[in-house]
């Protein structure tokens, strides 16, 4: 039996931090996660990937502004 993969980072080699977002413009990870990556479990990287792709779902698909009388 095979290990399964080890989840790679999500790191793409832009790092800025957005200010007002405090995400970083290339991965859309924390600074806090980004610091405790190489030292977290395998689940809790999968779970960073999903909070990742929940930001940049909301980031493409920003909520409309709410309609005025």
């Amino acid at each position: 039996m095979t290990a399964p993969a080890a989840v790679p980072s999500p790191c793409v080699n832009v790092c800025r931090m957005h200010a007002a977002s405090g995400l970083c413009e290339g991965c859309a990870r924390t600074l806090a996660e980004i610091a405790g990556w190489a030292s977290m479990s395998e689940p809790d990287k999968r779970r960073v990937w999903q909070r990742i792709e929940q930001r940049r779902t909301a980031i493409t698909n920003p909520a409309t502004e709410p309609t005025r009388p």
